[in-house]
């Protein structure tokens, strides 16, 4: 199973939705590092669930634990391995998806391809439960890459259809990405925001879901971080991002836009600013050319599909009695995921771009 990824720092993400703890192993993360745990717990709690109508009541406090790497809260060289404990499961909601595969979800692949062995409670590890290790590792991968003077913010550019303000990509400064990290519900546009939770609100009702996208920024990047071909920026941060459950695209800059314009409309023109640095007026490429970064700010796009767990009746099959079935989802499930993915964007972003940026620091000895 692919759980690991990373080339300079490697992650390794453990667990299953409903077993006794889920976590991460961080190898070969800076030594002598200090995490500012505080900072860390206000991180995670911004994705963990059952904290408003809009997500999941399933109650979970995720409280990190670490178990090794750290002395007194400094990095020490030895791999960092962290812990989350599980506390609400309702595994039992879960039982008939062995048999009988819920439409859109991983439930029918996973048992395809695991038999018998695979854990279907709760998702088992294809959950979205498995986005809280990768935040452990992105978050503390957030607070390095700010002592070096890089901010990454998101916020949720889309909900089923009804559009957030876009990120302006060539002038967005790091306060007001912190700012819409303050957010209960991580906006630009605070009108729009009450619109997507009303929207959020009548597809719960409905007994169905919604999805959406998020936008993510990163100013104070350095011109040179990525490499061409595969080792690209927009491919390190691709490969983070699809493990994403529930990512089903993603864009950067102008993205599938860029296509229908003319090069003159596309390219964005060099010119010196007023203090000696080369910079573009545009910034239709997102902030990066041939995979590498030209130090605008970088920004890209994800799209989520709709939770596919929802209580409406769908049509499935049964997978033992090769027959057709009508299936009731129970349990408890998010109505929108988008909400909760701002800060999982956030934490796949910052270890992609803190793994390339241990690759230029090694260029550049």
């Amino acid at each position: 199973m692919a759980s690991t990824i990373g080339e300079n720092i490697k992650i390794t993400i453990f667990g299953q939705s409903h077993s006794p703890a889920i976590g991460v192993t961080i190898d070969g993360f800076p030594c002598g590092f200090e995490i500012d745990k505080e900072n860390l717990a206000e991180f995670m709690a911004r994705r963990a669930p059952g904290n408003d109508k809009f997500s999941t009541q399933r109650k979970e406090a995720d409280k990190v634990e670490f178990l090794s790497g750290l002395t007194d809260c400094k990095t020490n060289g030895a791999p960092i391995t962290a812990v989350i404990y599980n506390k609400d499961q309702r595994s039992k909601d879960y039982s008939e998806l062995f048999e009988h595969p819920r439409p859109g979800h991983a439930d029918y692949t996973a048992r395809m391809k695991y038999g018998d062995s695979h854990d279907i409670a709760g998702g088992g590890h294809f959950s979205g439960r498995l986005t809280a290790p990768l935040c452990i590792a992105g978050g503390i991968c957030l607070q390095w890459l700010e002592k070096k003077g890089i901010t990454i913010g998101a916020h949720i550019s889309s909900v089923h259809g009804i559009e957030d303000k876009k990120i302006d990509a060539v002038n967005v400064k790091s306060n007001e990405l912190n700012a819409i990290k303050q957010k209960d519900f991580p906006c630009i546009d605070d009108e729009a925001a009450e619109k997507m939770k009303a929207e959020i609100n009548a597809a719960r009702m409905d007994c169905d879901s919604v999805g959406g996208t998020v936008e993510c920024a990163a100013v104070g990047l350095p011109v040179g971080i990525g490499e061409p071909i595969f080792g690209g920026l927009e491919s390190k941060l691709s490969q983070v991002i699809f493990g994403i459950p529930a990512v089903k695209g993603i864009e950067f800059g102008l993205g599938f836009e860029s296509a229908n314009l003319f090069g003159s409309e596309n390219n964005d023109e060099f010119y010196i600013d007023e203090n000696g640095e080369i910079k573009t007026r545009t910034n239709n490429c997102g902030g990066i050319l041939g995979g590498i970064s030209n130090a605008m700010p970088l920004v890209f796009k994800a799209a989520f599909k709709p939770t596919p767990s929802i209580a409406k009746t769908q049509n499935t099959v049964s997978i033992d009695k090769n027959e057709n079935y009508q299936l009731n989802i129970v349990g408890r499930h998010d109505p929108c995921i988008v909400k909760r993915a701002v800060p999982v964007v956030e934490a796949a972003a910052a270890f992609a771009i803190a793994d390339l940026m241990i690759s230029r620091m090694k260029d550049n000895k």
